[in-house]
């Protein structure tokens, strides 16, 4: 026997009353395929494999492939039941639970012959449906006016970062002009400071030469009595030869031959014709005066320890000279460390400390070094509030054509840090520049990766940042981080990361992921 229903619309008139009109189809059928369940024609399977009398229909047989002739009943297998749940959602259950004694639908429907106590619940849960949605519409509604609002912020922003760029390129001009000003300033004064140092050097150099001249003269008398052994007012081969370090090849022997020639190819030379021959020896030349007094030859303390140790035989050193070589050795750490004595200064290095440091400059010269001093700082000055106008120029230019969003929603991002805390890390995302993390409890911090690129599916762009080129993993590639923007049920902050060793996850929520449509949809 086919099982038929009325279902009653409830049609709102335009005078405000309601009238009642009645839809006659079998059980299971919803109203959009009503067309198809004619009571007067056979019915054709949906799937067009076959038709058969209508009184077949719901009739507890299973006749269709593909179960349309019992929607209905339980007989087939793959069949499908419509509860149309009026006052809530309409809606679909497998065949398999009809009259199974379980109320699926809400209007109770499926349960029309198993004797189950159902209740009709559509209009309580259309009720929570609808005020639900009326909240969600009204906090997407919010959400979204907050957008509009932070695309309102983001172009006032814009306008005015293009309006400072305007005057910093203005001021840039002046401070150009300023430096040029002051490097003219600067190079005037640094020339007659310049004039004075070299004069004030060249005088010191003129008052060395004359020194060093002097203490020549007299180190060339001390030389020729020296080598005068006899006192004879001469210096001979014989006496020239007494000095082996003035022999011209430094080879084993200083031949008769090589001291004449030294002479200047006599056998000896008085006072007068001795100044030609110091020039050729005075380099040369030690003084007496030198060899005679030799400098004391410390011995290192590793040789004096082990001196002291020869002694004794190895079985009866003193109990405390061995303590005082425990003493010894905790003291010296290192022998090594051992440095003997400073070898002689030479002649030269001597004179050049003798000659002392050059004398401080002349008032005149000093107030000329102090006027250019601070032409300089005031040019240094000028050259440093120029780099910070043309850092700022950057600055300006790399903001305003920042890809901040289709309309710049997400500008408001670009001052802003975020930290989210885990039970091992701390997590800071700075949007438009870097992502980091440190351990909760002490440690330094690792960059996960810098700002690259917005990297969402071709329909929906911004959905993703991501961030790359952080440090790199133990043996592996560098950190990088995917952020991922969602809408929320209300305007939260919040991230929520799924992060591993190079790569991490974090989910950022906001309102500047909320449009229009969805407020429709809502």
């Amino acid at each position: 026997m086919m099982c038929c229903q009325y279902i009653l619309l409830l049609l709102l008139g335009v005078s405000g009353g309601v009238s009642a009109v009645e839809v006659q189809r079998p059980r299971g059928v919803p109203l959009s395929k009503r067309q198809f369940y004619e009571e007067d024609k056979p019915f054709t399977c949906l799937d067009g494999s076959r038709s058969i009398p209508f009184d077949r229909v719901n009739d507890d047989y299973c006749d269709c492939p593909d179960g349309s002739d019992e929607p209905g009943t339980a007989a087939c297998p793959n069949g499908s039941f419509h509860c149309t749940n009026a006052g809530f959602r309409p809606g679909f259950i497998p065949s398999s639970r009809i009259n199974d004694g379980i109320c699926d639908c809400c209007d109770t429907t499926d349960e029309y012959n198993s004797g189950a106590a159902c209740q009709n619940t559509c209009r309580d849960l259309g009720r929570k449906e609808r005020e639900s949605l009326e909240k969600m519409a009204e906090i997407a509604k919010e959400g979204f006016l907050l957008k509009q609002h932070l695309i309102q912020e983001a172009k006032r922003g814009l306008e005015d970062k293009k309006a400072k760029y305007a005057d910093v390129q203005l001021s840039k001009s002046d401070f150009e002009k300023r430096v040029e000003a002051l490097r003219t300033i600067k190079e005037t004064a640094e020339q007659p400071e310049k004039e004075a140092k070299e004069r004030h050097l060249k005088a010191w150099e003129e008052q060395k030469a004359v020194i060093q001249m002097e203490k020549d003269k007299t180190r060339k008398a001390e030389a020729f009595l020296e080598l005068d052994d006899d006192a004879d007012g001469f210096v001979s081969v014989a006496e020239l030869l007494s000095h082996s370090e003035l022999d011209p090849d430094s080879d084993v022997s200083f031949t008769e031959a090589e001291a004449q020639g030294l002479l200047g190819g006599v056998d000896k030379v008085d006072a007068v014709a001795f100044e030609s021959v110091w020039i050729n020896i005075k380099e040369k030349y030690i003084s007496e005066a030198n060899t005679d007094s030799p400098a004391p030859v410390e011995t290192p303390p590793a040789e004096m320890r082990d001196n002291e140790s020869e002694q004794y035989p190895e079985e009866d050193i003193p109990d405390d000279e061995e303590d005082d070589d425990e003493e010894d050795e905790e003291d010296d750490p290192d022998d090594g460390d051992y440095k003997g004595p400073p070898t002689m200064q030479t002649q030269e290095k001597k004179d050049d400390e003798d000659e002392g440091t050059m004398p401080p400059y002349d008032q005149e010269t000093q107030n000329l070094i102090d006027a250019a001093q601070k032409a300089r700082d005031a040019f240094d000055e000028a050259e440093r509030a120029l780099r910070e106008v043309d850092d700022q120029i950057k600055n300006l230019e790399k903001e305003i054509s920042f890809d901040f969003g289709p309309a710049a929603e997400f500008a408001y991002l670009y001052s802003q840090c975020y930290e989210l805390t885990s039970s091992e890390y701390i997590y800071r995302l700075c949007p438009f520049n870097r992502v980091s993390q440190k351990p909760k409890y002490g440690g330094s911090e690792t960059n996960l990766g810098t700002w690259g690129q917005w990297a969402g599916p071709e329909d929906n762009p911004y959905s993703i940042m991501k961030y790359e080129h952080g440090t790199g993993c133990w043996q592996g590639p560098n950190r990088s981080t995917t952020i991922k923007l969602t809408s929320p049920q209300a305007w939260i902050q919040n991230m929520s990361t799924k992060s591993s060793r190079s790569s991490g996850f974090v989910v950022l929520e906001g309102p500047q992921s909320l449009q229009q449509h969805e407020v429709a949809m809502l």
